[in-house]
C-alpha cells in the first residue's frame, strides 16, 4: 500500500526541498504537480527559479485548479507526485470563487483511489501567527486548516519542517533531513 505524506512549514522552512528529496528516494519516476500562477514578474521568478532547479529530476505538470483530476491524470505514469503546493491552490480556488471545502474533500477521495502511486502533499502552515485583519485573510487561514486537518487524516505520515529540520507528527520518521549527532 502507498503511504500518502503530508508536509507543512513556514515560508522558507525548507518544506519544499525536503519534499523533493521525499520524492526522489520514493520511486522510480517522479512528478512535480504545481499550482503556482505567476500573475507578476517577481512570481514568475520564483517559478522560473524553482522550474530550473528541478530541471531533469521531475516530470512537472503545471495545475492551478482542476488538483485530483491532474492527479489522477498524472498517476497513470508516476509512482511519486509531488504537489506544491496546497495553499496557493486554495488561493486559486478562492480568487476563481471555487468551493474550497468541495475541492478539499474530492483530494481527499481522489487520495483513497490511488494506491499504487505515493503523493506527497506540500503547503504552508499559516494558523501560527497573528489572527489576520481582514475577513479575505481570516478565511483562507480558516480553509487552510481545515484542509490541512483533513488531509492529515487521510495521509499516512505528516511531516512539520522547521529550519530544514523535519519533526514526525504522524507515521515513519523520515529516513532523511535527520540531524546529525557527533560522537565526542
Amino acid at each position: 500500500m502507498t503511504r500518502h505524506v503530508l508536509v507543512l512549514g513556514g515560508a522558507r522552512s525548507g518544506k519544499t526541498a525536503f519534499a523533493e528529496q521525499l520524492a526522489l528516494r520514493s520511486g522510480t519516476s517522479p512528478a512535480y504537480l504545481a499550482t503556482a500562477k505567476p500573475l507578476d514578474s517577481e512570481m514568475r521568478d520564483r517559478v522560473a527559479s524553482h522550474q530550473a532547479g528541478r530541471a531533469g529530476r521531475f516530470a512537472t505538470i503545471e495545475e492551478p485548479l482542476g488538483l485530483s483530476k491532474a492527479l489522477l491524470d498524472t498517476s497513470a505514469r508516476h509512482d511519486v507526485i509531488l504537489v506544491d503546493c496546497l495553499t496557493l491552490w486554495i488561493t486559486n480556488l478562492l480568487m476563481a470563487n471555487e468551493d474550497v471545502s468541495l475541492a478539499v474533500s474530492e483530494l481527499g477521495a481522489t487520495l483513497l483511489q490511488l494506491e499504487r502511486t505515493k503523493v506527497i502533499l506540500v503547503s504552508n502552515e499559516v494558523g501560527l501567527g497573528i489572527v489576520p485583519d481582514n475577513a479575505l485573510a481570516r478565511t483562507f487561514r480558516d480553509l487552510a486548516g481545515s484542509a490541512h486537518q483533513r488531509l492529515a487524516e487521510i495521509c499516512d505520515d505528516a511531516y512539520f519542517i522547521v529550519s530544514g529540520l523535519p519533526m514526525t507528527l504522524k507515521g515513519e520518521p523520515p529516513l532523511i533531513g535527520q540531524p546529525r549527532i557527533h560522537e565526542a
